[in-house]
């Protein structure tokens, strides 16, 4: 996941209420991925972007990539991958 958000207040204080709290971040976005299975990485990938952009009021755009290990197609892969970006409306 990459999350866009304007840092320069952040930077500039050293002031966390200037940013957002990647702890929570990682938790949000592994709550996604180990909560309601879905067959395909799309829309995985879209309820990540929907809830960054929804819950993280500074993230104005995100890109996030997810990658499935061992998918199952003919042929040897290690793993296959999609990634999309969204922005806030």
């Amino acid at each position: 996941l990459t999350a866009e958000l304007d840092l320069s207040k952040a930077g500039k204080t050293d002031d966390l209420s200037y940013t957002i709290n990647y702890a929570e971040l990682y938790s949000v976005c592994r709550g996604i991925v180990e909560g309601e299975p879905v067959n395909l990485v799309e829309p995985l990938a879209e309820r990540i972007a929907d809830t960054v952009l929804k819950k993280f009021e500074p993230v104005q755009q995100c890109t996030v990539k997810v990658v499935k290990p061992d998918p199952p197609i003919p042929g040897h892969y290690k793993s296959v991958a999609i990634e999309m970006t969204r922005k806030k409306s």
